[in-house]
């Protein structure tokens, strides 16, 4: 694969693909735009009356998270190539934790001490916010400290069943028949009642990261037929839960007023950016600022909602509507790289090293499997069974 080995003469690593870089913060911003003027939480009337160029295209925005979930199957099937699952988990815990814990503590603040928006007020007692704290409370039934929580349950489950494939090595083949099983399930789990299916099958989301994957096999290999239809059949998939995902995210209401076809068009853009990252297209795109861009996104989306919001509303009746989003959005992206520098690196960094020295502690207290002892193969055969023994043999064969 081009671009896989050496680094510039910076030191960039030269594998480093800044076109992620750049599809990550757009799918970020587009999900902060639609939370701030594509829902009316924020303003306790109807957006449109304060937005009427922008809100048509910001209630759309919702869809920056079916981008994540491309690029997410993309970076995964590529970071973890090669390693063990042990590396695979220590990469994951330290990467998505650090910034989420800030997340929780300052959303959690921000809802207690001004507690204006009731749509944000969700969680039943403090103890919930300990159980956001794991990262799994989609799986327990109680509420996410911010509603943008959710995709990171989606994730989560996505980490789990890729785990399968890193346990029996992570090869071409695996990959391909992983995706295959996957798009299996996910089209079979909404016609059964076995509730487990659904739960990881993820019909609704399951081409989003099987399509990531095939377009990073792409990346690492060459274009064949075989990954092309397994993303088109994806793609194809992914349209049918299309007036779902509005009905969800929009109400029945609205997205019953609203087309469908932009929607479908945000989608087929999605596809094609990151199949231009697959076949190289982008490769030039090697702007600075794109990798601090990258390294703030997770952190702007795990603060952005909740805190966000409360802030528009807190200030909606002193500042006009535009100016404020503006603000707003610029006060979450500084906020989001002092995250990134002041607790994620370091936290990261100390959550990385200590969760390595546990799994080397597993490894080094797991023996190692005995081997059956192989059968001697020098001597001839006619020595262990004799002529009459070996006449006998090959006549049951024969």
């Amino acid at each position: 694969m081009p671009g896989t080995t050496g680094a510039k003469s910076g030191g960039e690593p030269a594998n480093r693909l800044f076109a992620l870089d750049g599809i990550r913060i757009t799918a970020a911003l587009i999900v902060v735009f639609y939370h701030y003027i594509g829902l009316n939480s924020a303003w306790d009337r109807n957006a449109s009356d304060l937005f009427p160029a922008l809100r048509p295209f910001a209630v759309y925005g919702w869809l920056g998270v079916e981008i994540f979930f491309i690029v997410s199957g993309f970076v995964i099937c590529m970071s973890v190539w090669g390693r063990p699952v042990g590396d695979f988990a220590v990469s994951r815990v330290s990467r998505l934790f650090p910034a989420y814990w800030a997340g929780i503590a300052l959303s959690a603040l921000t809802l207690w001490f001004l507690p204006e928006v009731q749509e944000l007020r969700h969680l039943e007692r403090w103890s919930d916010v300990l159980v956001n704290l794991t990262m799994m409370q989609g799986g327990l039934g109680v509420g996410n400290v911010d509603h943008s929580y959710w995709t990171l349950f989606v994730e989560l489950k996505f980490y789990a069943l890729f785990a399968l494939v890193v346990l029996r090595g992570v090869t071409y083949r695996h990959c391909v028949l992983f995706c295959g099983i996957w798009t299996l399930a996910a089209v079979a789990a909404p016609t059964t009642d076995f509730q487990l299916l659904h739960f990881f099958a993820m019909p609704q989301y399951a081409p989003y990261f099987i399509a990531g994957i095939a377009f990073y096999l792409m990346r690492r290999f060459r274009p064949t037929m075989l990954l092309w239809g397994l993303v088109g059949v994806q793609f194809l998939l992914a349209q049918h839960y299309v007036p779902e995902r509005m009905d969800t995210n929009l109400g029945p209401h609205l997205a019953g007023q609203l087309p469908t076809w932009p929607a479908r068009l945000v989608i087929a853009l999605g596809f094609l950016a990151i199949a231009a990252v697959a076949l190289g297209r982008l490769d030039r795109v090697r702007w600075r600022w794109l990798k601090t861009a990258g390294a703030i996104t997770y952190p702007l989306y795990v603060i952005h909602m909740a805190i966000g919001i409360t802030l528009i509303h807190h200030f909606r009746d002193r500042v006009a509507p535009l100016p404020l989003v503006v603000s707003v959005t610029a006060a979450m992206v500084v906020l989001a790289w002092l995250i990134h520098v002041f607790v994620e690196r370091p936290l990261s960094k100390r959550l990385r090293s200590g969760m390595r020295r546990g799994v080397q502690e597993i490894r080094l207290h797991t023996p190692a499997p005995t081997e059956r002892p192989a059968r001697a193969r020098s001597a001839p055969l006619t020595a262990s069974v004799g002529p009459v023994g070996l006449k006998r043999r090959l006549d049951r064969t024969t």
